[in-house]
């Protein structure tokens, strides 16, 4: 069976992928497998390698490389669904690129489900310094989606071996340094810097709008800034800096 899904997840272009056992997922913050899928198993989990474009100087082109991987790893996740479904009768419960589905006053910014620590889980690289996963091919130029079933599959060894070369540019490089205790990731920090047009952004751009007079509601409502917070509202969540992405030399050939 394994060799099955195996050679489906390689057919459709995944760069890579790893199985863990349920038992095995552990995220601090993030809710428990049987939320999900009360006899869940196993976790497929799938990793993409992000494009070269998104690395661009242009953020335009950067969110659009983001946007595509995403769009193909959704796609992805749900193929292979449908055959684990269709050919073993499986129940299954896909999680795309993460970010809160729901939000909580005690749970901000918190992801429902870890993609990070299923990738560790499933044998898919390390944590960094900068508390992303690295890869042992693609360093942190990839992205991860899960499928959990309660199909019991044979788990791909852990990476035992620490990928991170511990060089501190992405502290360094950081400008909201949110990565300064090390094991930790500010993200109300990170988010005010990488997502200035997401919630927070629009919840600053409200207050302001309603202690101000007629004339200056009417010039910030066709301000710029009011019309990237609506496409960020349209397009999802946009990130405008990929500082700990882009600095972290780990899996670029020389």
């Amino acid at each position: 069976m394994e060799k099955e899904i195996a050679n489906y997840i390689s057919a459709l272009g995944v760069d890579d992928f790893g199985i863990a056992a349920v038992q095995d997922y552990h995220s601090p913050k993030s809710y428990e497998i049987s939320k999900f899928l009360p006899d869940a198993k196993s976790i497929i989990v799938l990793g993409f390698k992000v494009l070269t474009s998104c690395e661009s100087p242009s953020v335009t082109t950067a969110q659009n490389g983001y946007l595509d991987l995403a769009s193909f790893a959704r796609t992805s996740s749900y193929q292979i669904s449908r055959f684990l479904e269709r050919k073993y009768a499986a129940k299954t419960a896909t999680f795309g690129i993460s970010y809160p589905m729901e939000i909580h006053n005690d749970r901000k910014a918190i992801a429902d489900f870890s993609q990070r620590h299923a990738a560790v889980a499933a044998g898919l690289g390390t944590f960094g310094r900068h508390n992303l996963v690295i890869h042992p091919r693609f360093g942190t130029r990839i992205q991860f989606t899960s499928i959990i079933t309660n199909l019991a599959l044979q788990p791909k060894p852990k990476c035992e071996e620490d990928l991170c070369i511990h060089c501190d540019l992405c502290v360094k490089n950081c400008p909201s340094q949110a990565l300064a205790t090390k094991g930790q990731t500010d993200v109300m920090k990170c988010y005010a810097h990488s997502q200035p047009y997401g919630l927070v952004g629009d919840i600053t751009f409200q207050l302001q709008r309603l202690g101000s007079s007629p004339e200056e509601q009417k010039n910030m409502l066709m301000d710029q800034e009011y019309a990237r917070l609506k496409q960020a509202a349209y397009l999802g969540n946009q990130y405008m800096c990929y500082n700990c992405l882009k600095t972290c030399p780990v899996g670029i050939k020389a």
